[in-house]
């Protein structure tokens, strides 16, 4: 059976893009997903007979995370590889001036979803003996001023990626973190219409890296922390 492979955020525009590149090398791919009318656009989009499933779950809930994954194994067959995409931003000003729900917002859309993305498939990647690719931000290199908790939640992303690799290393999990920068979408577009697109790195660009990762081809990468954010 081809190998399985589960994307969160695999609605959004870096997430289709590394659904696009698993299910173009024959993967099966499952999404869980919050917006039925996103997964139906996904569903659509993407080649008629590919191998994807999908269920709505919120990712902050680990006890529904959980079911969420054990169920996607169950109809992928396997598990190889995780790719832990989803995630948001929000950035309203100095921390004292903030919205006091901000930095919880950030907490739960970031982290939490990692943390419990990790716990609910690292069983099944130890079976395997697979990979599993976070996303933090090349913002937590600045500083994030402006951006508390969308920066302190991606730091603690790198810094649980760190944790996982030393403690799978000798089940044979491999995981490792990639850092982009802006990512050249239609929702940054709309949100920074004077920004500066020549530096924005192409969602497709950061999927080949995403799926590098996951890939044998990577084998001798953990605990790897990986800027992306070169304009490919």
């Amino acid at each position: 059976m081809p190998p399985g492979f589960i994307v969160t955020g695999g609605t959004g525009a870096l997430g289709r893009e590394v659904v696009r590149a698993l299910l173009a090398q024959g993967a099966g791919v499952a999404v869980p997903y919050r917006d039925e009318e996103a997964w139906a656009g996904l569903r659509d989009e993407m080649a008629a007979g590919a191998r994807l499933w999908g269920a709505r779950v919120d990712l902050a809930d680990a006890a529904a995370t959980a079911t969420a994954v054990d169920e996607a194994v169950k109809a992928l067959g396997s598990l190889q590889g995780v790719a832990a995409i989803a995630g948001a931003y929000a950035g309203s000003g100095p921390l004292q001036d903030a919205p006091a729900d901000e930095w919880r917002r950030m907490m739960q859309a970031n982290l939490e979803s990692a943390y419990s993305t990790a716990r609910a498939a690292l069983p099944h990647l130890r079976r395997s003996r697979g990979a599993m690719v976070l996303v933090g931000s090349k913002l937590i290199e600045a500083g994030g001023a402006g951006a508390a908790g969308y920066a302190v939640s991606k730091a603690g992303v790198a810094a649980l990626t760190r944790v996982l690799a030393l403690e799978n290393k000798d089940e044979g999990v491999r995981v490792n973190c990639i850092l982009p920068g802006t990512i050249d979408t239609p929702k940054n577009r709309s949100a920074m219409p004077k920004g500066d697109r020549s530096r924005w790195t192409p969602p497709a660009a950061i999927a080949r890296v995403v799926v590098f990762l996951l890939s044998a081809d990577s084998a001798p990468v953990t605990g790897a922390i990986v800027p992306v954010d070169a304009r490919a």
